[in-house]
């Protein structure tokens, strides 16, 4: 059942942003034009229902009348098979939202357990997540980036800029397992490794104030991949959060970038714990919701020899391999935002 306090507290909120904005509202007038934006979608779909709810009384009324009854028994099938699809509509629309959604997103994947063929992995994920990011017209950029000997990732940083990112990416995070037989193994035998994917929602100034005394930082002679191009000039830059002893680098050519790349990363991470915290305090039984970041969880295994990608947490297995390490994650994804929308719904009504 739709809460028709609910609506009406949105409508008016619409209404009273509505009029703000028609009086050229000044002062914040950015973050009241970000609010009516994402209050219109909804405003409309109540606007809709309420209508469709008047339509079907009149309808029922016009039963009563000789004259109207036969056009009232034609419109009544149509709206009341429309009127539960409205209803179903608007309770997803009105689920709590994440405010991190919109936001773009920092990824980072690392080797877990299996050495080299674990690297190997990490850099196949990175491949997978770029072909993903080019697909939905997303930018994807390396911001940070260290190579094993044998071409696998022994770490990456990206950023990804684009609409809806974190919202999509968000149920990345967690151990990815591999079954393959590696190509450094000659016997044929199928090896079992793990990288580990951490997304979190990046942060903006205004979310984290970090005081100049809480980093210390330092410059370094910049190398890129074994040994190559070697930097002459110490425009490498290392940020050390020293109330948390978060460590972060980046290595472009420019000094300047590099402090500005940095500070990009530490502040996301920083908002991360943040909203790590505040989740842990607002659920204990975060370990059990899919997109809940945990880090440690292992969410998904992907098997070569047999063509199949399982994920874990919705017990959802796809016989189409080849096309996910392609970037084809739309159907994983928006199975596990179903399940995510279907757990909250359920808590909302229960």
């Amino acid at each position: 059942m739709v809460p028709f306090d609910k609506l009406d507290q949105i409508t008016q909120r619409f209404e009273f942003l509505e009029a703000q904005m028609a009086q050229g509202a000044t002062g914040d007038f950015a973050r009241i034009s970000r609010e009516y934006s994402e209050l219109k979608p909804v405003a409309d779909q109540i606007a809709a229902y309420r209508q469709a709810l008047d339509d079907l009384a009149e309808a029922q009324l016009m039963l009563k009348d000789p004259e109207m009854r036969e056009l009232a028994e034609e419109e009544l099938p149509a709206l009341k098979a429309r009127i539960p699809e409205m209803e179903e509509a608007l309770q997803l629309a009105l689920l709590p939202k994440d405010v991190a959604d919109a936001r773009p997103a920092i990824i980072e994947i690392r080797p877990g357990t299996g050495g080299d063929e674990a690297a190997l992995f990490a850099g196949d994920l990175l491949r997978m997540y770029q072909r993903y990011a080019e697909a939905r017209g997303w930018r994807f950029e390396i911001i940070e980036e260290s190579q094993s000997e044998l071409g696998g990732i022994k770490e990456v940083i990206a950023n990804v800029q684009g609409e809806g990112v974190f919202a999509r990416l968000k149920y990345e995070s967690g151990v990815h397992r591999v079954q393959r037989v590696p190509t450094t193994e000659s016997g044929g035998r199928i090896h079992t490794s793990a990288a580990t994917v951490a997304v979190l929602p990046e942060a903006e100034e205004v979310d984290i104030d970090i005081p100049t005394t809480d980093i210390r930082i330092d410059t370094m002679r910049a190398s890129g991949a074994g040994g190559q191009h070697v930097n002459t000039t110490d425009s490498a830059v290392r940020i050390t959060h020293i109330p948390t002893g978060i460590v972060v680098t980046s290595s472009e050519k420019s000094q300047h970038r590099n402090r500005e790349i940095a500070m990009q990363v530490l502040r996301t991470r920083l908002y991360d714990l943040e909203r790590q915290k505040l989740h842990d305090e607002r659920s204990e039984t975060r370990k059990s919701q899919v997109g809940s970041g945990d880090r440690s969880e292992r969410i998904r295994t992907y098997n070569f020899p047999q063509g199949r990608m399982t994920d874990h947490r919705i017990n959802l297995t796809l016989y189409k391999l080849d096309q996910v390490m392609q970037g084809d994650l739309d159907e994983v994804i928006d199975a596990l935002i179903s399940d995510d929308q279907a757990r909250k719904l359920a808590e909302m009504n229960g």
